[in-house]
């Protein structure tokens, strides 16, 4: 296989994990796996997660789920050193999870995205984080849900792009705005207009939010774009690979 810029990026982690205050660590899984691990994987997840699991229609998105859910419960106890099936949740008031209150002496942060086949999964200590990747696809109601959702600025910079780059911007606009409500524990019900995050650049605060909050965009795959939105300043990101 050809390795890519994109993948050179991606590390491999050590056996041994650490993370401080200034790192965030994010993480990226391939969720098509053959199906004797993914049952091997469905066996790390409590009774609720394979209950949601159940519920999926078709069985592809049944089995991206458990291998997102498992690679996020792997992913935690590594940090936590212990079982991935020893990880318990807790979740805010609009469904945001976080580590339940036995694990509260880590303070660990996290936060889950997945599109298609690709998860990542962002990773602070004592910031609250938001991620979300979005895989770039035609979208036929992008303009309407530019005007809806976007604020007036964030429309405007939408606007503005050349057609060619609409659908490719749409996604940069979308996952920084997702990002951000979700490391702020709110979803797309809020009122999207008190903040903005058009800002051009890759690394940026948000608009309207002081110097809470900062976003940085990164590439997790080809054809795929991601935000990463963490409290405060002074943070670097390193790229793992989650060798499920």
């Amino acid at each position: 296989m050809v390795t890519s810029k994109v993948d050179l990026m991606w590390q491999m982690p050590p056996q041994k994990l650490s993370l401080s205050q200034s790192e965030v660590h994010i993480w990226r899984v391939f969720l098509d796996r053959p199906a004797g691990s993914i049952n091997q994987l469905a066996q790390t997840l409590s009774a609720d997660e394979y209950a949601r699991a159940e519920r999926f229609y078709f069985e592809r998105d049944k089995n991206r789920f458990i291998v997102a859910r498992a690679a996020l419960r792997a992913i935690l106890g590594s940090y936590l050193s212990i079982a991935a099936d020893k990880v318990q949740f807790c979740y805010g008031h609009r469904g945001k999870p976080a580590l339940a209150q036995t694990h509260a002496q880590s303070r660990l942060c996290f936060n889950l995205s997945h599109s298609e086949e690709l998860a990542v999964c962002a990773i602070t200590r004592d910031r609250e984080v938001g991620v979300d990747v979005e895989f770039i696809r035609p979208i036929t109601e992008a303009e309407q849900i530019a005007k809806r959702y976007f604020s007036a600025r964030e429309n405007a910079s939408f606007q503005a792009l050349p057609n060619s780059d609409k659908q490719a911007g749409f996604f940069y606009h979308w996952t920084r705005k997702e990002a951000y409500l979700k490391a702020e524990g709110e979803g797309l019900s809020a009122n999207c207009d008190r903040f903005d995050a058009s800002v051009a650049s890759e690394e940026a605060k948000i608009q309207g939010t002081g110097d809470r909050w900062f976003l940085q965009g990164f590439t997790p795959a080809p054809n795929y774009i991601a935000t990463v939105a963490v409290e405060g300043k002074g943070w670097e990101v390193t790229y793992w690979q989650i060798p499920l």
